[in-house]
C-alpha cells in the first residue's frame, strides 16, 4: 500500500470546541475588527463577538436549546452569522446551514432530514422560510435585522461562562448538506474536533498573520466559507469584511477601501480579475494572495491574475466531508496546476478504480484520504457512508489525481457524476428525479459541460414521449422555481434514447462524449 504523507510536521490538535477555539484570543484582541459588514462599514469588534456569542448561547440554554436540538441558519454573509453560528455551538447545540437561494421544497428537505426546530434568517427570505417551515412542522423563525418576524436578539440571555460540555469527537456541532460523490443531498456530519483540527491544519499551511483583513464573499453556508473564512479568519486573529453576494465593483472598492490582503475566491472570480478591463482602475496592491478553492483553477487563469494583480495565485482541495481541507498550496510552493501538498496530519492513498491496487508517483488513480478532519458519517445514511468510509477510515473522494515527486498533487478527472456550477454542487440525480415528472418527458440525463465562466454548465439530455413537442424553454422552466439559481438547466439536447449499462446505468461519459454535448 503505497500512502503518501504530509510533509508538514505533525501538529498537536487542540482539545476545546470551535467556539473556544475560535474565540481564544477574543479578549487580547478586544478592540479589533473581527467584522467589517462590507455594504454598510459596520464594525464588530472581537470583544463584542464574545459578549454577543455569550449573551446568545445563555439565552438558548435557558430556553432549553442545547444537546441534541438542530437549528438552521440561512442567511448571507453578514457578521450576525458568526454569532448565531457560534452562540448556538456554545450552547451544545448543532447548526444546519441552509443556502438561501434554495427553493421552498429543498429547504423544507433539510429541514425535516435534519430534524431542525427552528430557523434564523433573514427578512429578503422570510417568505420562502416560512413556505418551507410550514411544509415542515416549524413554528420558530428568527431574523436577522427588521421584518416580520422575532428578531433574534430577543434571545439573548445571560452571558454562558463556559462552553456547554460536549463529546469533541462524537457530538455533531454543524449539519452542512452535501451530495457527496452521486446522488440527493445528504446532511455531514462534523464535529467540533473536525473542525478545530481543519483550522489548525489550515493554519500550518497558509501562514495568515494576525492582524490580516481578508474578504469574505464566498458563503459561510458552504464549507469553504464557513471553515476557510469564519472560523480560520477569527481563530488567527484576522478582520473578515464581508459581503452577502458577488459584485465585482463592491470587491474591488472594499479591497482597496479596507487594503484587504487576501482574497479566498472561487475560479470565476479569479478569472474576472484576471481579464475585467474595470481592475485596472482600483490599487489592489494590498493583496498578496489570491486562494482559490472549490473547483479547479487552470493554470493560465491563475497566472494571468497573478501577474496582473503582483500577488501570489494559489489553491487547495477538499470538500464538505473533509471539513474541508486536505490539499493546499504552502506559501511560496506555487506549481502551475498543483492543488498543493497534503496539510497536517494528513495521509492520502491513490487507487486504480478499475483494479483496486494503489498506483505510485506520476500515475492516475482515485484520492483517499484519511486524517482528522475526516467527517463522522452522513446523518441517518450508514449505506452512503460506508460507500464513502472504508472499514479503514479512508474517505474515498470519487475524485481522479496525480502526485509528482514533490508531493504536489493535480486532480484531473472526476469519478463521481456531481457538477461543479461556480464551486456548488450540482447532483444530477436530482434534476432528472424532478425533469421525469414532467408529462411530456420520457427519459432524461444530466451531465455538467465545461464552462470558462462557472467552471461548467448544467446540460439535460431529454427523450420526448411519443407525439410531444416539448421545447428547451419547456424544460427549463419546468425546473426553474423548483431549484435555486446555481442548478438551474442552461442547456437542453433532445435525443431518442439515454445511453444505458446492461445494468441500467446512465452511459455519462457517452453523452459527454458527443460532438453536441459541448
Amino acid at each position: 500500500m503505497a500512502t503518501f504523507e504530509s510533509k508538514v510536521p505533525s501538529i498537536d490538535i487542540p482539545t476545546v470546541s470551535i467556539t473556544e477555539h475560535v474565540l481564544r484570543h477574543a479578549e487580547r484582541l478586544a478592540d479589533r475588527a473581527a467584522f467589517i459588514d462590507g455594504p454598510s462599514g459596520r464594525t464588530v469588534t472581537y470583544g463584542a463577538l464574545a459578549k454577543q456569542v455569550r449573551c446568545l448561547a445563555g439565552g438558548l440554554k435557558a430556553k432549553g436549546v442545547g444537546p441534541g436540538t438542530t437549528w438552521a441558519l440561512m442567511s448571507p454573509n453578514v457578521p450576525e452569522y458568526a454569532v448565531i453560528f457560534h452562540g448556538l455551538a456554545y450552547a451544545g447545540a448543532t447548526v444546519t446551514t441552509l443556502n438561501p437561494t434554495y427553493g421552498a421544497e429543498e429547504i423544507a428537505f433539510q429541514l425535516k432530514d435534519s430534524n431542525a426546530t427552528a430557523i434564523i434568517t433573514v427578512g429578503l427570505f422570510l417568505e420562502t422560510a416560512q413556505a418551507a417551515a410550514k411544509e415542515a412542522g416549524i413554528e420558530e423563525i428568527y431574523l436577522i435585522g427588521p421584518g416580520d418576524a422575532p428578531s433574534f436578539s430577543t434571545l439573548m440571555g445571560e452571558p454562558l461562562g463556559a462552553q456547554v460540555k460536549q463529546d469533541l469527537k462524537e457530538d455533531v456541532v454543524v449539519l452542512p448538506y452535501s451530495s457527496g460523490t452521486t446522488g440527493f443531498p445528504k446532511g455531514v456530519m462534523l464535529t467540533h474536533h473536525n473542525l478545530v483540527a481543519n483550522v489548525e491544519q489550515t493554519a500550518a499551511h497558509i501562514s495568515l498573520k494576525e492582524g490580516e483583513v481578508i474578504f469574505a464573499v464566498l458563503p459561510f453556508f458552504h464549507i469553504y466559507g464557513m471553515q476557510v473564512l469564519m472560523n480560520f479568519g477569527l481563530a488567527t486573529g484576522a478582520t473578515i469584511v464581508t459581503a452577502p453576494r458577488f459584485d465585482m465593483v463592491q470587491m474591488l472598492e472594499l479591497t482597496q477601501k479596507h487594503a484587504i490582503t487576501r482574497l479566498f475566491l472561487v475560479p470565476p472570480i479569479v478569472l474576472a480579475l484576471a481579464k475585467h478591463p474595470i481592475v485596472d482602475q482600483y490599487d489592489l496592491s494590498s493583496v498578496k494572495q489570491i486562494f482559490s478553492g472549490a473547483a479547479p483553477l487552470g493554470g493560465e487563469i491563475a497566472e494571468a491574475a497573478a501577474e496582473r494583480l503582483g500577488c501570489e495565485v494559489a489553491q487547495g482541495y477538499g470538500m464538505t466531508e473533509l471539513s474541508p481541507v486536505t490539499h493546499a498550496v504552502a506559501d511560496g510552493d506555487y506549481k502551475e496546476g498543483s492543488v498543493g501538498t497534503l496539510v497536517a496530519n494528513t495521509q492520502c492513498r491513490l487507487v486504480d478504480p478499475e483494479s483496486g491496487q494503489d498506483v505510485g508517483v506520476g500515475d492516475r488513480g482515485e484520492v483517499w484520504v484519511r486524517g482528522p478532519q475526516v467527517m463522522l458519517g452522513y446523518l441517518n445514511n450508514e449505506e452512503a457512508t460506508k460507500l464513502t468510509i472504508d472499514d479503514e477510515g479512508w474517505l474515498h473522494t470519487g475524485d481522479i489525481g496525480v502526485v509528482d515527486d514533490d508531493g504536489h498533487f493535480f486532480i484531473v478527472d472526476r469519478l463521481k457524476e456531481l457538477i461543479k456550477v461556480k464551486g456548488f454542487q450540482v447532483a444530477p440525480a436530482e434534476l432528472e428525479a424532478l425533469l421525469i415528472n414532467h408529462a411530456e418527458v420520457q427519459d432524461v440525463a444530466v451531465i455538467g459541460v465545461p464552462d470558462e465562466s462557472a467552471g461548467e454548465l448544467v446540460k439535460a439530455f431529454v427523450v420526448r414521449t411519443p407525439g410531444s413537442a416539448i421545447g428547451e424553454d419547456d424544460v427549463k422552466a419546468f425546473v426553474s422555481d423548483r431549484v435555486a439559481t446555481y442548478k438551474q438547466i442552461d442547456l437542453v439536447e433532445f435525443i431518442d434514447a439515454v445511453p444505458k449499462s446492461a445494468s441500467g446505468k446512465i452511459l455519462r461519459r457517452e453523452l459527454r462524449e458527443r460532438p453536441q454535448a459541448s
